[in-house]
């Protein structure tokens, strides 16, 4: 089934969703396995200090036990050398078991008893050593025949046996648990390396899969589009000869337009001096308040023929810039273009220069941040665009604030450059961003003098270029022009002279 890229996007983000979690899940459980590897690790360690800390404590009992009765049954001085020598080891070792015992609060009890029981065992050993010494053998049988002693040590070992047999229990049970835990970890491991194989193969397979489909489209244009460069230059040749065509009659029809303006002009000329000499005549002359038609023809010379030729020669003024502006439209759209290596910061310069008393009256500024060089393109019309660009700026600035301008420039991915004009005037309205590049079309209140052909002939210029020219306002604060223009415009133009 064809994987489209829609669905490698989720099935990619789904596997990496798997793997995410799948890892998760491998460290969450690792680390909780080495934690309890760890608490039985422990266990271990202090079961088998406890062990340590009673053998060693049983052993050095016993020793100075066997050697006290040594030396009650013998006399022997030489048998009281392992009592001589345990006794300082006993107490070590009764308080490292202390030690280890303190966590467990149940042990406090037996433990005293232990206390009490190893405390009356050695002193007993301690008298009957000294009645021996003394020469009182009989007093020393009789003491240790009581049982007492006897009966104290045996609680001693059947304490010591209970601990050592607990710490076994408890050595044997903590490392089965270690045992178990590091099966469980094993056994963790590999079902998450399991988990963690199957979402990369699964990945390579979307990977090659969409691959795969990428190539096969990629082949299916390039059949598709075997012979569209041919068709692209028949049809930009084409569209070229119909320009030339709208260019040419747009050319001959201005021309043939003004020649009758040029007579209504004159003829209006003419008329508005023979009505000033009618005017003059009607006002000196007296007319009769019973004649009607006299002040009728009077009213008509002194005032509605000169108001009538005054509206005549607005519209006839309007009706020649109009012709003016296409014409101006149609030369430049007939003008052989000339590619050569402009420097933008120059241009940029040149044109602030030219508006910048304008700017100055009203404690203005123009700022400008050029971040781009040498340019191929054609000077004059990118002096004119500049030039458009800051007439507007000057031409529709807000009266109630200086007038700031910032040109900006930039390369941007493509081998193109965009340049902006911000400017904080009067703004365009959101309904009028795109209108505003038509022609004979105006923005906001026409309290400026102007035919409408300004923005119209940027953008065919721009556009002539290989660029193109948009806008972003906000009413009553400001607008920004952004142009897009080739680094090179030959390749361009090159396209449509193929």
């Amino acid at each position: 089934m064809p994987i489209t890229s829609k669905t490698f996007v989720r099935s990619t983000a789904l596997l990496l969703l798997v793997g995410l979690l799948a890892l998760m899940g491998i460290v969450g459980t690792t680390l909780w396995l080495v934690e309890r590897t760890q608490v039985y690790f422990n266990e271990v360690v202090e079961a088998r200090e406890a062990r340590g800390a009673t053998v060693d404590l049983r052993a050095l009992l016993q020793d100075a036990e066997t050697s006290q009765r040594g030396f009650v049954i013998t006399s022997d001085p030489i048998y009281l050398d392992p009592y001589n020598d345990a006794l300082p080891l006993i107490a070590e070792a009764l308080a490292r078991l202390d030690a280890v015992l303190a966590p467990y609060p149940q042990a406090a009890d037996p433990l005293a008893q232990l206390h009490a029981d190893i405390d009356f065992k050695l002193s007993e050993m301690n008298r009957t050593i000294d009645l021996v010494a003394a020469g009182q053998r009989d007093q020393a049988i009789e003491i240790v025949g009581t049982d007492a002693g006897n009966q104290a040590m045996e609680r001693a070992r059947s304490f010591f046996e209970a601990l050592i047999s607990a710490a076994d229990v408890r050595i044997d049970s903590g490392v089965r648990d270690q045992r178990d835990t590091a099966n469980l970890l094993r056994i963790v491991s590999i079902v998450g390396a399991l988990a963690i194989f199957a979402v990369i193969a699964g990945a390579i397979w979307a990977v090659l899969s969409y691959t795969q489909e990428l190539a096969n489209a990629r082949k299916a244009v390039e059949q598709a589009n075997a012979g569209l460069e041919e068709r692209v230059r028949e049809r930009t040749a084409d569209l070229g000869k119909a320009n030339e065509e709208i260019q040419r009659f747009a050319y001959i029809v201005t021309h043939d337009l003004r020649a009758p303006l040029v007579n209504i002009m004159g003829f209006t000329a003419e008329l508005e001096t023979s009505v000033e000499e009618v005017k003059a005549y009607m006002e000196d002359q007296e007319v009769s308040a019973d004649d009607p038609v006299a002040s009728q023809a009077r009213l008509a010379a002194t005032e509605d023929l000169p108001e009538a030729i005054t509206f005549i020669r607005a519209a006839t003024r309007k009706m020649d810039g109009l012709i003016n502006a296409i014409l101006k439209i149609s030369r430049e759209g007939r003008r052989q273009l000339k590619l050569e290596p402009v420097e933008l910061n120059e241009i940029v310069e040149a044109s602030a220069a030219a508006v910048h008393h304008q700017v100055a009256e009203s404690d203005g500024a123009i700022e400008t941040d050029i971040r781009v060089g040498q340019l191929i393109t054609d000077r004059l019309s990118l002096e004119q665009i500049l030039g458009n660009m800051l007439d507007n700026a000057v031409k529709y600035r807000e009266p109630e604030r200086p007038l700031r301008v910032d040109i900006r420039a930039r390369h941007v991915p493509g081998n193109r450059v965009v340049i902006e004009v911000e400017d904080n005037g009067r703004g365009i309205a959101d309904t009028d961003h795109e209108r505003v590049f038509e022609l004979f079309r105006r923005s906001g209140s026409q309290n400026n003098p102007g035919e409408g052909i300004g923005l119209a002939h940027v953008r065919t210029m721009v556009r002539s270029l290989g660029g193109d020219v948009t806008l972003t306002s906000q009413l009553g604060k400001g607008t920004t022009f952004t142009i897009n223009l080739p680094r090179d415009s030959r390749g361009f133009l090159g396209r449509l002279g193929a």
